[in-house]
């Protein structure tokens, strides 16, 4: 068996689900009153995309408000892959994304990134268009797009598993 270890940047904006997104892949649990991240935290876990390859993930949640940004450059070091959090409830700013991806790509201009519309489960709430989505990630060169919920586990999985591989595939090209 092949182990791997690999660094996940998950990033976006205060309240768009990044900590809540994580405590549902590691635990299977979520929280409507979930505290903010302060600067920086990170969780483990161990994933098996084949039969023969197991992968341990650090993953590295950062806060998302505007003080907290200047701590990320030191955290940057090392990242393999990113998965970067929007709220779909929430008006939709083209600058905002490219600030992390900016910030997530600053060590490294290649860096896969998976971006990840969160909050699906608020369908009445939605205010973000898939024109706009794809639009983005063409745009900042992301792998692919998902649309998760934190609250009730939909694509939670998959978007761990999509960096996963498209960090293994990188490492293997």
């Amino acid at each position: 068996m092949k182990n791997y270890f690999f660094k996940i940047l998950v990033a976006g904006p205060g309240g768009a689900g990044k900590t809540s997104l994580l405590r549902q892949y590691i635990k299977n649990k979520f929280n409507d009153s979930q505290l903010m991240t302060i600067g920086v935290d990170f969780y483990l876990k161990e994933l098996q995309i084949d039969p023969d390859i197991n992968i341990s993930l650090q993953l590295w949640d950062f806060g998302g408000q505007k003080h907290f940004q200047d701590l990320h450059k030191q955290y940057v070091d090392g990242a393999k892959g990113a998965l970067l959090l929007i709220d779909l409830t929430r008006v939709f700013q083209t600058e905002k994304v490219k600030k992390w991806v900016d910030i997530v790509r600053m060590k490294k201009d290649d860096l896969p990134i998976v971006f990840i519309a969160n909050k699906v489960d608020l369908e009445d709430k939605i205010k973000v268009k898939d024109e706009e989505l794809n639009g983005a990630m063409q745009e900042f060169k992301m792998e692919t797009l998902l649309k998760t919920s934190a609250k009730t586990g939909e694509n939670v999985d998959k978007a761990f598993e999509t960096i996963a591989k498209v960090i293994y595939n990188h490492k293997n090209d």
